[in-house]
């Protein structure tokens, strides 16, 4: 019988990518399994967010193969990725800050679409479009907010709103880059109740620096450091082990052990 949790959504194998003379990812070989929720970690300059642009299509890999569940993307474009079904937020906020927060939402759920709609089936499908909208918002909690201006927003609802542009497509695997990136610490507990609520029967790649939050949240967690993933375990076994305390996680997390 098929194991269907421990099959992989995202697979890597042997990616490396060079700019020039200079690797930046140096043979990432990784497996996502479908439905989990999964963090990559590592220092600055590590290639974290070489390897989002990889996996979304906004960069070509030097050599070895990307597959979304199954399939070969490795040189797709973003739009034809996210077609297969992998959307990707970004480190940097990134909305229409002069259409209202219902219109952003309404934009990413036309994208999904991918085509044109005739004009017998015009009202129909409109329907289904903001019913699939005021779905989005529901689930990201600015259903109230729906007609103010996205420029108007607090920076977590702005984040927010990302989210919900992230997820409208309905993608069954989504790429998070830094979501909690200059939030303060109770946004940061609402921006991670929500990303639990969103990723329920999806698939999550984050890359994320805070520790707590990914040690709460990652069902698995990569290290990543100098393009080369050094460690991959459940949360506890990244705390506990000996390369990745060196590497990255330091004396803090020993000290955390032993409180």
């Amino acid at each position: 019988m098929l194991d269907v949790p421990t099959q992989a959504a995202l697979r890597l194998d042997d990616v490396y990518k060079s700019f020039g003379p200079t690797e930046i990812i140096r043979g990432v070989n990784l497996d996502v399994r479908r439905g989990e929720r999964h963090a990559i970690i590592g220092p600055n300059g590590a290639g974290k967010s070489t390897l989002f642009n990889l996996i979304s299509g906004r960069m070509m890999p030097t050599r070895g193969t990307i597959e979304l569940d199954g399939k070969a993307i490795e040189g797709l474009r973003p739009y034809e990725v996210n077609g297969l079904g992998l959307s990707r937020s970004f480190q940097i906020t990134n909305v229409f800050p002069k259409l209202t927060v219902f219109e952003n939402i309404r934009c990413a759920v036309l994208t999904a679409q991918g085509k044109a709609f005739s004009l017998w089936s015009r009202l129909k499908a409109m329907r289904a479009i903001n019913e699939r909208c005021g779905e989005v918002l529901d689930n990201i909690g600015l259903a109230e907010r729906a007609e103010t201006l996205a420029e108007s927003l607090t920076y977590a609802e702005m984040r927010a709103l990302e989210l919900g542009i992230t997820i409208a497509g309905d993608s069954g695997v989504i790429l998070l880059d830094e979501p909690m990136a200059g939030m303060s610490h109770s946004e940061g507990e609402r921006a991670l109740a929500l990303i639990k609520k969103v990723s329920v029967g999806r698939t999550l790649l984050m890359v994320e620096h805070d520790m707590a939050i990914v040690f709460e949240i990652a069902d698995r967690i990569s290290v990543l450091v100098y393009g080369k993933i050094i460690a991959t375990g459940t949360p506890q076994e990244i705390r506990a082990n000996p390369e990745v305390q060196e590497a990255y996680l330091g004396k803090a997390v020993t000290q955390e052990q032993h409180q």
